[in-house]
């Protein structure tokens, strides 16, 4: 099926990056449509979906619940005429302009000028039953976002890469102790980074040997980890209070693999200081383009820069 009227702008993707596209472009007269259906497994709204509370975006000073957050985003965009609709992309071709984009059950066909590419990405998790029944209730996949809640408590970090040391010795600024857990013997991640964990008082590490159980899914908060030793196969638990697994991010860019240029980890690669493809009039903001920063004000920003940059391209191209 093909949708007949055309768009200046399409949006895909509705966590912070996509939602402030939308505003902005919806302040521009753009006429924004915006698919926040599940990409690969993702939800509308995106990683706050699954947050508890959020108390570093600025504007809430008593921390605001991060489902709460994502609905006032939508409110907003609905206020200033984004089209949002809730269905899954399943196609996109940016091939030539206009590009188009497949979404829904029926496969219906849509054209834009541009395109805003906000699908953000999904931590890796252990996938483990009591680790998903703890997800923001003691266990996170980000320490900047979480890390502030256990102050001066004991915590576990679980993963052997930069993100891991990273995780590691932000949460020992805060953290009465931080015990690294490795499934191998050696680390991944850079010598330098290593170097500085290991010299850290505050942090233990623990190799060879995974999770196996996060207590205590009866009481609804974690209060122990229970990890197990792959070489003497022995178990031990571990009184700690929250477990952080930085075993690394997946972007949700398999819609655009072959299609637009991508780093080696497969984020978007997008031109330095801007939300620019390697396509003319397709953008990119949030997560999706960025594996240094994963914040959600870091995500809104640039997609208030993929939203003025499409009007701008559009502007040029005498296509607004």
């Amino acid at each position: 099926m093909t949708q007949n009227t055309a768009h200046k702008v399409i949006i895909i993707g509705s966590g912070p990056a996509g939602h402030t596209a939308g505003i902005y472009a919806a302040r521009a007269n753009l006429k924004p449509l915006m698919f926040e259906g599940l990409v690969r497994g993702g939800i509308p709204g995106g990683q706050l979906m699954i947050t508890n509370d959020v108390e570093n975006y600025p504007g809430f000073p008593a921390k605001i619940e991060g489902p709460a957050l994502m609905a006032a985003f939508r409110e907003q965009s609905l206020h200033q005429g984004v089209d949002i609709r809730t269905e899954d992309v399943n196609k996109v071709d940016v091939s030539q302009r206009p590009f188009r984009v497949w979404a829904g059950d029926d496969n219906v066909e849509y054209t834009a000028e541009t395109l805003i590419i906000a699908t953000g990405a999904q931590a890796k998790w252990l996938n483990i039953d009591s680790e998903q029944a703890l997800k923001g209730k003691g266990v996170s996949a980000c320490a900047v976002c979480d890390g502030a809640f256990f102050r001066n408590q004991d915590v576990m970090v679980v993963g052997g890469g930069d993100t891991a040391m990273e995780e590691s010795m932000y949460l020992s600024g805060l953290c009465k102790s931080v015990t690294l857990v490795h499934r191998r013997e050696e680390f991944r991640a850079s010598k330098a980074m290593v170097d500085r964990v290991l010299k850290n008082p505050k942090i233990h590490v623990v190799y060879n040997s995974g999770v196996e159980e996060v207590l205590d899914v009866s009481k609804g908060t974690v209060d122990g980890v229970k990890v197990k030793n792959f070489k003497t196969n022995e178990s031990q638990v571990l009184p700690v209070t929250g477990l952080f697994v930085a075993i690394g991010h997946t972007p949700n860019t398999d819609l655009f693999t072959g299609q637009i240029d991508l780093h080696d980890n497969g984020y978007i690669r997008t031109k330095p200081g801007t939300a620019q493809t390697s396509v003319p009039g397709v953008f990119a903001a949030g997560d999706v383009q960025d594996f240094v920063y994963r914040q959600a004000v870091t995500a809104a920003g640039s997609g208030c820069m993929a939203a003025l940059e499409a009007e701008r391209w559009l502007a040029a191209n005498g296509a607004h």
